[in-house]
């Protein structure tokens, strides 16, 4: 695809179940990261981050750091290194959560595979920004939820993962805003943190990415209850979908089963 390769890592939408993917036997352990382009929108940023902000998000908001470039990692503050983090995660800076902060370091969510993988990483290294915004999925309410400053904002119907393709449960973040391959996704695509725990290798991509998208000729489906349409990837009506177009990257979004 034209984004991400034509999006191919994206898991997309059932009218393409016939397109060839590897199902995984288990979830690989690599967080090397991926450097296929992407196009992205230039204001899916957060405000302007500053290396001489403090550590400290307002109430009911996020910290989010941006690496300078690819740095170091480690297992805990003040350990070993333990790798790097890539300075891009698909052509896009690498905008990350912080879940925790020790003086001189922060814990911070990373985009690359397994699901849920952190790292810590030296405070010098990040310039920060915070985000108000937080998504919250309920597969068995099929509804996603919005909130800003800890207020729900929207509510809305979505399409989940199949039984054999579900949605993994756990907490991500939006890694980046990519361009629609096709009419159907809407007018942006959101690409999450998140990896199928069910396909490893989606059209030969290396990879399968949960996105947030267009319903893909889903509404009926979707409807207001939500429904379970997808290969893991969530769809929305296009009128709410650009409710989400102000959520900064590295604003975090859970999956939880009820």
């Amino acid at each position: 695809m034209a984004v991400l390769t034509g999006l191919a890592t994206c898991l997309l939408a059932s009218a393409c179940s016939h397109s060839t993917h590897r199902t995984a036997s288990r979830r690989p352990t690599s967080t090397s990261t991926t450097t296929a382009a992407a196009t992205v929108p230039t204001n899916n940023t957060t405000s302007p981050p500053s290396s001489t902000q403090a550590a400290t998000a307002p109430a009911d908001s996020t910290l989010v750091a941006t690496t300078h470039g690819a740095i170091p990692s480690f297992a805990s503050p003040g350990g070993p290194t333990t790798g790097t983090v890539p300075a891009t995660w698909h052509s896009a800076p690498s905008t990350l959560p912080v879940i925790a902060e020790r003086p001189g370091w922060l814990q911070v969510r990373l985009a690359q595979r397994p699901n849920g993988s952190t790292a810590w990483v030296h405070a010098s290294d990040v310039d920060l920004a915070s985000t108000p915004y937080r998504i919250l999925i309920n597969l068995a309410t099929t509804h996603l939820t919005l909130y800003r400053s800890g207020q729900p904002i929207l509510s809305a119907p979505v399409g989940i993962g199949l039984p054999a393709y579900p949605t993994p449960t756990g907490h991500y973040f939006l890694a980046f805003l990519a361009s629609p391959p096709s009419p159907g996704y809407g007018a942006f695509v959101m690409v999450t943190s998140a990896h199928s725990d069910t396909i490893t290798d989606w059209e030969s991509s290396g990879d399968a990415l949960v996105a947030i998208h267009g319903p893909l000729g889903s509404d009926a489906q979707i409807a207001t209850h939500g429904a379970t349409v997808s290969h893991g990837c969530i769809r929305m009506h296009e009128s709410d979908l650009l409710q989400l177009r102000p959520i900064p990257v590295g604003s975090p979004i859970d999956v939880v089963a009820a």
